[in-house]
Formats: structure tokens, sequence, C-alpha cells
């Protein structure tokens, strides 16, 4: 019988080398992600809820131009107004925001180099796997000795979760770009990062945005193992809903995440079916 492989000493002797010599680095700035957190959040929170809903109704229907969505948000977020649960609902928003937005800077310019370049592809794919693959609870366990218990390795951890399908989509909708048209735009004497900013992004839109959308989607699956480690909002809700064993809290708690889901969802499809518009 062969010797049992010592793979978890190897991993635990390099996150320890890791934390004692970068751990005064993240943690560094992990204080300053944690200020621009909670201004975001304080900055969400400023207004009366009644004002902050009819805000973002009127943004709904400025961006689809349809009463469906605004109705939608102002019942939704009026029901979590009423259950007390709109100081959570904010906290979760910006925890989401915040890692949808990083997922994005990261993932479609690392899906742009990888649909570029071959070999930035075949790095990148196994790798995405990998974290696709890997249970979304193991990616806190490396977050806290770095970043600490709180909103920062919640992000973190979020992001690691989150930014796989941007990379993978961004890299798709580039790849899935006609050749013909590819062809002809070198032939009118286009250079790659023009026929890039001229031809494949414009045209990989739709599939790029599947992508982020589906970014959010896990951002907000996130919320709930987030709350472990110190997160809050409504996956706090959701978890001490769990150790009470209070099926209604959790309820409440889970609709909650349900409508900030949709209306996320919803509001950035036309926001990116109305740029796209205007590109046209």
């Amino acid at each position: 019988m062969l010797p049992r492989l010592p793979l978890a000493s190897y991993v635990d002797n390099l996150v320890e080398f890791l934390v004692e010599h970068v751990s005064g680095f993240t943690r560094a700035g992990s204080k300053f992600m944690l200020g621009l957190l909670d201004n975001f959040e304080q900055m969400l929170l400023l207004p009366p809820p009644w004002l902050f809903i009819l805000l973002l109704a009127g943004f709904a229907w400025w961006v689809t131009r349809r009463p469906g969505l605004s109705v939608f948000v102002v019942l939704g977020f009026g029901l979590l107004w009423n259950l007390g649960l709109w100081v959570p609902a904010i906290s979760t928003l910006a925890l989401v925001l915040s890692a949808t937005l990083l997922s994005v800077l990261i993932g479609v310019p690392c899906g742009i180099m990888a649909a570029m370049y071959p070999a930035v592809r075949k790095i990148v794919m196994p790798v995405l796997d990998v974290m696709q693959t890997m249970p979304a609870f193991v990616y806190l366990i490396p977050a806290i000795p770095f970043f600490g218990i709180g909103k920062v390795s919640a992000v973190v951890a979020t992001v690691i979760f989150s930014v796989p399908p941007a990379i993978r989509l961004t890299c798709l909708g580039i790849q899935q770009v006609p050749q013909d048209l590819v062809e002809c735009s070198e032939a009118f004497g286009a250079t790659r990062m023009q026929r890039l900013y001229k031809l494949e992004l414009p045209l990989a839109t739709p599939t790029i945005v599947a992508g982020v959308n589906q970014t959010i989607m896990l951002a907000l699956s996130m919320a709930v193992i987030a709350a472990m480690i110190g997160a809050r909002g409504l996956g706090g809700e959701v978890w001490k809903a769990i150790q009470r064993l209070n099926i209604g809290m959790g309820f409440e708690a889970g609709l909650g995440i349900v409508i900030v889901a949709i209306t996320l969802d919803r509001l950035f499809r036309a926001l990116a079916h109305r740029s796209s518009g205007k590109c046209a």
C-alpha cells in the first residue's frame, strides 16, 4: 500500500507561509476596503426608506419604460420595510453590488485575455473548473486569516465564488463572433484593439451580460454562507433563523433575498439592453 500523500500538510504550510509574509498587507487593505464598504452602505441608508423606494422605482421605470418592474420594486421593498428587514436588505444590497463590481472588473478583462490568447485560456479554464466545483464553504477558510472576520472576508469569498461565469462567458462571447466578420474587419485594416472594441465586444455584449447576471445570482447565493464569517444582511437573518429553528423568520429573510435578486437581475438586463440599443 502506498504511503498517504501529506497534501493537507503542504496546503497548511503554504497558507501559514503566506499569512506570515502577506497578512500584514492584506489586513491593511482590509481596513481600507472595510471603510469603503461601510461608507457605501451608509450612503444607501442615508435617504429614508420611502424615498429610497421611490427613487429606485423611478430608476426602474426610466430604464425599462414599463411599469412592471417599478411596481415590483415598490411592493417588494415596501414589504421588506414593513417586515423590519430594511437595514439587512440594504446591507445585502451593498455587499452584492460591491462583490459584483469587483467580479466584473476582474472577470471581463480576464475573459478578454483568455479569448485573445490561447495560452492564457489553457491556464485559466482549468483554474475556473476548480473554482466552480470547489464547495463554497472552502473559500471562507483562507479568507479569515488574511482579511479577518467580517464583511471584507465575505466580499473576497463572494468574489472568488462568483467571478468564474464572468470570465467564461466573456471569453465565450468573443469566441462566438462570426469569423467572416473578423476577416472583414481585418481586410479593412482594423488593428487588434480596434477589432476588439468596435466589433467583438459589442457583438459579445449579450453573452457578457448573461455572465454578469450569473455573477449577481451567485453573489446572492453566498449571502447566507458569508453570514457565517460575520457578514450581516439578509443572510445573517437566515443564519439566525437556522440557529433558532425559526421557520417564519427564515422564510421572510429568504424572500428578501429573492426580492433583491429579481430587482438587480431585471435592472441590469434592462440597462444592458438600453446601452446596446444606444450603441447600435
